[in-house]
Order: structure tokens, then sequence, then C-alpha cells
């Protein structure tokens, strides 16, 4: 099948999932993951009316927005691990990063911004199982890198994101952190609107646990062709 019909089918998945949870459908977007796809796939995902994209690699992110451009109405996020001399290519062309994870990362990501004159939005990723592979801010620390963040005059934070654990059930994390930042905003007040949580797999039970955003691909797109 298409890219067309294979977004449709998602965005179909979606609005069940919805239904289930007794949500509107728009309260959820659609991020597709672009990686290592080609630009005319892109294209043709813009095409079938998909705007928002995801990727994961500074420089690719930075080769396919200069090769699409501005006037196509895309919107790109940024879903990978972020070095901090690699910030330059991503603040000024994103929505929203989603793996703001450390202090030195937020630190660059608000240099940088201040220098471009812009705000950018961020989500600070969660590391619900605290896996030493993987980036994040484990739950204990969390409140005090919100903080942290929130003081840094060029980010906005908007929430959080998480990569659950590929061997477990996915649906209790993404309960966790839909609690997380509820209890969060339960001591501080603190609004955190987006919950960036589940991929093909899973995104109608991350739909059902409260995801704002999806971060779907391989339901898009196919299987992902290897990398060059």
């Amino acid at each position: 099948m298409g890219i067309a019909t294979n977004l449709a089918g998602v965005r179909e998945r979606i609005a069940r999932a919805c239904e289930r949870a007794g949500r509107d459908p728009a309260s959820v977007k659609l991020v597709a993951v672009s990686k290592v796809q080609s630009a005319e796939a892109i294209r043709e995902a813009l095409e079938a009316g998909q705007r928002a994209f995801g990727e994961n690699y500074a420089q690719e992110l930075r080769e396919k927005a200069e090769a699409i451009g501005e006037s196509s109405g895309i919107e790109w996020h940024f879903l990978g691990a972020l070095q901090t001399n690699k910030v330059k290519m991503v603040v000024g062309r994103v929505a929203l990063v989603h793996t703001c994870d450390r202090p030195s990362l937020a630190q660059e990501l608000n240099k940088r911004a201040a220098a471009l004159g812009t705000v950018q939005r961020v989500l600070v990723e969660v590391n619900l199982a605290s896996e030493p592979q993987k980036g994040g801010i484990v739950p204990g620390d969390l409140g005090p890198f919100v903080d942290a963040v929130r003081r840094l005059p060029s980010l906005r934070c908007e929430g959080f994101m998480c990569i659950p654990p590929a061997e477990d059930d996915p649906r209790k994390h993404f309960q966790r952190l839909r609690e997380l930042r509820d209890e969060l905003h339960g001591r501080t007040g603190l609004a955190l609107p987006e919950l960036s949580m589940g991929m093909s797999a899973d995104y109608e039970g991350a739909i059902e646990e409260g995801a704002t955003i999806v971060r779907v691909g391989t339901a898009i797109f196919g299987e992902r062709p290897p990398k060059a």
C-alpha cells in the first residue's frame, strides 16, 4: 500500500482510539517519523495532508529541511538523542524538541535560541525504567530538572516524552508518564499539556492513556530503508 493509504489508516485508528477514550481526535497530533526516508517520500506524505514530521539526526534534518523548503508548510520535530554541538542545526528549524534530557543540552538549546531571538519549545525526555542505555531524566529528578529548564528564558517546557522498555508492557509506562505529569501539576500548578508517547506498534494504547503526540513511522512509510 502507498503512503497516502497508510496515512488514512493511521488516522482512522487514531480516531477510533480517541472514541474509545472519549477524546476529540483533534487533541492528538500525528508526527510522521521520517528518519532515513527520502525527501520524495516526505513530499508524498505532504501531498496526502500530513504536516508534522519527525527526524532523529540533526544533519539529516538540516538536509531535508533545505531540500523541501518552508513553502510546503511542513512542521519539523526533533526526536533523537541530540549532541550539544549539533544544536545549531536544530534550533530555528523545529517546532518542538522532544528529547531535552540533561542540563548541558538545555543550556545549549537556550543559548542558541536566544542568539536567534526565538523561544524553543521542548519536551523533557523521561527515562521511566532508568535504563542505562537510554537518555532521559529519571522520575526522581524530574521536578528539579523541569524547574531548571523553566528558568531558562529562551526555552518553553511543554511536557514530557518517553520510549518504554522494549520488553515490557508499554501501557503501564504511558500511564506512569501521565501520572508524573499530573503529580507535578498538582504540586506546582505547572501546565505541561503535551505527552509525546506511542509509536507504530502501540500508539492506540498511548492515546487511550492520554498521549497528545504520537510518533509513527513504519505504519506510514513501511519498513525503513537501510541508512546510507
